[in-house]
């Protein structure tokens, strides 16, 4: 009898263990109970959107729950990063974030409607996307240091297209006058493609491209490829070298693709996602994928997200205070 009643009082324990569990985080059932609103700050089409649903499809199938991607784009990704800051911090809304929204967006915009930091809690670093120095086919310029010295000769009489204050092209152009000691003058487009075409019809000269977006003129031959701004050279660029390597020393300027959570997100539903994520990032049929968009893998979790945030927003910080801008 004694042994029965042993038994039924660690059954209750167990239920009641499970319980408390399933009943975490104030009485809430246990995460995810249902599904997740992935918001990606961007447009259909680009990388932050090809990236999410990559990653939206692989945590489906992991959390058990459907991970459902929502565009909200506007403003340098400002529109779909200001929703997830006020959202609740619950573990059922994420974000997109890049280095546009979570680290340089400040510099530019004073009426920003969030803290990249304050407001959010880094999750995973999915991986980093580099870009190319590219000029038209039938360009003067054939090395990087043609450039350099015909900058210096002509200052702001260079021209080079972006996609708007902030993106990796604007910051790829900053870091090249800052390193370089030259003035090149920013032609700002809607849209990266648009200035591909510019650049090919000799409105402007050179574009600091991701090289995913470069691919398709640079495999047509209708672009020659300088250098690359990572700090290594890329396996799918082969012999082409880094531009810290071709007359600017220190180079290095890589954008990069991770999710964040709203700040107060719940400790355990952090690590349970950074875990996910780091999981999938190392799956080979997944990075293969990522590399098809130009984003180069890596996994990191919360806690070296955050700091390689950090560094982001210091290294910038310098970079644009240096060139003299100030947020509108």
């Amino acid at each position: 009898m004694r042994s029965i009643f042993v038994r039924t009082l660690t059954a209750v324990a167990a239920i009641g263990l499970t319980a408390g569990m399933a009943h975490a985080q104030g009485g809430a059932p246990a995460w995810p109970a249902k599904n997740i609103r992935y918001i990606v700050p961007f447009s259909p089409g680009g990388v932050s959107d090809g990236v999410a649903r990559l990653m939206a499809e692989q945590l489906s199938a992991r959390l058990g729950q459907s991970v459902i991607v929502e565009n909200k784009p506007g403003v340098s990704g400002i529109v779909g990063t200001q929703q997830v800051a006020r959202a609740e911090p619950d573990g059922y809304t994420i974000v997109g974030g890049t280095i546009t929204t979570h680290a340089v967006n400040p510099f530019f915009i004073k009426s920003l409607g969030y803290d990249p930091v304050k407001d959010f809690t880094p999750v995973g670093l999915v991986g980093m996307v580099s870009n190319a120095l590219v000029v038209r086919a039938d360009s003067p310029f054939n090395t990087v240091q043609q450039v350099i010295d015909a900058a210096r000769a002509d200052p702001d009489g260079l021209t080079y297209g972006t996609a708007g204050a902030g993106t990796s092209q604007h910051l790829s152009g900053q870091l090249f006058q800052s390193i370089s000691d030259t003035r090149l003058r920013q032609i700002v487009y809607k849209g990266g493609s648009q200035s591909m075409v510019d650049l090919i019809g000799g409105q402007i000269d050179m574009v600091f491209e991701t090289v995913a977006a470069a691919r398709p003129m640079i495999d047509a031959k209708r672009v020659k490829v300088l250098g690359v701004t990572s700090a290594a050279p890329l396996a799918d660029l082969p012999g082409v070298k880094p531009l810290a390597e071709l007359g600017l020393p220190g180079f290095a300027m890589q954008s990069w693709q991770g999710i964040f959570a709203p700040a107060g997100t719940p400790a355990p539903v952090v690590e349970r996602l950074g875990r996910e994520i780091a999981a999938i990032v190392n799956t080979p049929d997944v990075r293969a994928k990522l590399l098809t968009l130009g984003v180069a893998p890596d996994g990191r979790g919360s806690a070296e997200f955050s700091k390689f945030q950090r560094s982001e927003i210091e290294k910038w910080g310098k970079v644009i205070k240096d060139a003299g801008i100030q947020a509108d």
